[in-house]
């Protein structure tokens, strides 16, 4: 496996990993026609992952496999909640593996990568069991922030330092 950050010319093959990624992570969460709107718009999410991949907007890392498949990312940047909350400084925007890597150790490297050991907090769709089980084995706990939106519910982990 390779773990290299995210380039714009990446935008293309981020936006399907993400499309795809979403499907097999959330089939079961979101309302169907949340998973088709995202694939009938894929041009301007392509747009927008190039813009976000721009200097000085979030950090993005890729994973490949040994074979050059895109199999992984991790976002990260400056929270968005606020230091208001009293949360750490530093959020986990995404992190996203394919169903196919999942269990071998993929989502352990981009968040090693991403994040290290800092402390930082991220938002969780409710349900995503997989998910929440896996953060709370790096030491995230869910602190009772809740938000919901089209997409569903979610709750926020957060890691202390």
């Amino acid at each position: 496996m390779r773990i290299a950050p995210a380039r714009v010319e990446d935008a293309a093959a981020l936006t399907d990993l993400h499309l795809d990624v979403w499907e097999e992570a959330y089939a079961r969460l979101v309302p169907a026609d949340v998973l088709t709107e995202r694939r009938a718009t894929r041009a301007d999410r392509v747009d927008r992952w190039r813009g976000l991949l721009s200097p000085g907007a979030m950090e993005t890392l890729l994973a490949w496999s040994e074979d050059g498949t895109l199999v992984g990312f991790a976002s990260t940047g400056p929270g968005r909640d606020g230091p208001h909350e009293g949360l750490p400084g530093l959020e986990l925007m995404a992190l996203y593996v394919r169903a196919s890597a999942y269990g071998t150790g993929v989502g352990h490297a981009l968040l090693t990568a991403a994040v290290g050991t800092s402390a930082c907090y991220l938002w969780v769709l409710d349900g995503n069991d997989r998910a929440v089980a896996f953060y709370e084995r790096q030491g995230f706990r869910s602190d009772g922030a809740r938000r919901s939106d089209d997409v569903g519910s979610e709750h926020r982990m957060v890691r202390r330092a």
